[in-house]
């Protein structure tokens, strides 16, 4: 009887549907395609079709699914981006009403007017509510730019962050500049407090090593961005950050690669932090993804495949 009740003020839109929380993830090399893992709390996560794909990837180069990225946009659609490739020249893009079925995959070729590109790495999207419409970014080495922070490590990679603007995923602005804090930088996410923009990145530099997870603030999506703040993450390297606000708390999720595991930081004020690695639990395997909602009807359908 309460449950009847509460679906009925849910379908008439007295109360919010209840929201549990998803993550979009690859494993292995991205072969076999996307991964889905729910949580009811953001520290135990459970995956979803018995920890099998639900979608192949079909496009680019090497027809891989690295480092999926989902939100849900402004016309109710879910987006995603993704890694298709270690050295193509554009990102994969495929979007769905339920997780479950797919739109036509898109290979998006971001960086091809750039011909020194040697990547295009772990994309992402941000979507801004105030110009209705979606930023895409993502790390780039071209050949020949920063020189200043080249270096032989790393098989020479020297990234930048670099965006372009959508309404629709089918005409784009060209592609700019994102981010240059001096350093090499990959694996930017952005997310919205406020009026602030806050973007997560990691500090790729080897020599002196650094392999950790740092913060910036804009007014902009589009930046410019500040420089960026010392290390929020220990002494490991971390990788592929994603971020999201729980009751106040922001929590960082990332990949401890050289671990083989999953760790995560805490802050409510977004300047100290607390490594919380030990109280969160991902599916074994888990590689770098994204955090994002839904609602709990459609986590329903999601454990019915």
């Amino acid at each position: 009887m309460v449950k009847a009740c509460e679906d009925w003020l849910i379908a008439n839109k007295f109360i919010p549907e209840k929201e549990v929380f998803m993550f979009s993830y690859f494993k292995g090399n991205g072969e076999d395609g996307l991964h889905l893992a729910y949580s009811e709390d953001g520290y135990t996560w459970e995956s979803l079709k018995n920890d099998t794909s639900f979608l192949t990837p079909e496009v680019g180069k090497d027809k891989l699914m690295r480092d999926p990225c989902i939100i849900k946009g402004g016309d109710g659609l879910y987006h995603m981006v993704w890694t298709v490739s270690w050295t193509d020249k554009g990102i994969g893009y495929a979007n769905s009403k339920d997780l479950i079925n797919w739109s036509e995959q898109q290979f998006i070729p971001v960086m091809q007017h750039e011909q020194k590109t040697r990547n295009t790495w772990a994309p992402e999207i941000t979507y801004d509510e105030v110009n209705k419409e979606y930023m895409m970014y993502w790390a780039s080495t071209i050949i020949g730019a920063f020189p200043e922070t080249q270096s032989t490590e790393d098989s020479g990679y020297n990234h930048r962050m670099y965006y372009t603007i959508t309404k629709d995923f089918k005409t784009f602005s060209d592609t700019k500049l994102l981010y240059d804090p001096g350093f090499n930088v990959i694996d930017a996410t952005i997310q919205r407090q406020n009026n602030k923009y806050i973007m997560f990145l990691k500090d790729e530099t080897k020599k002196p090593v650094q392999k950790n997870l740092k913060i910036a603030f804009s007014d902009k999506l589009t930046g410019p961005y500040t420089e960026a703040s010392e290390p929020i993450t220990g002494n490991y390297w971390a990788e592929g950050p994603t971020a999201i606000n729980i009751n106040g708390n922001w929590i960082v999720y990332f990949d401890k690669y050289r671990d083989h595991k999953y760790g995560a930081i805490q802050s409510k004020d977004l300047k100290t932090w607390k490594d919380i690695s030990d109280s969160i639990k991902f599916p074994k395997g888990t590689r770098h993804g994204s955090v994002f909602k839904v609602s709990s009807k459609l986590l329903q359908d999601l454990k019915s495949e």
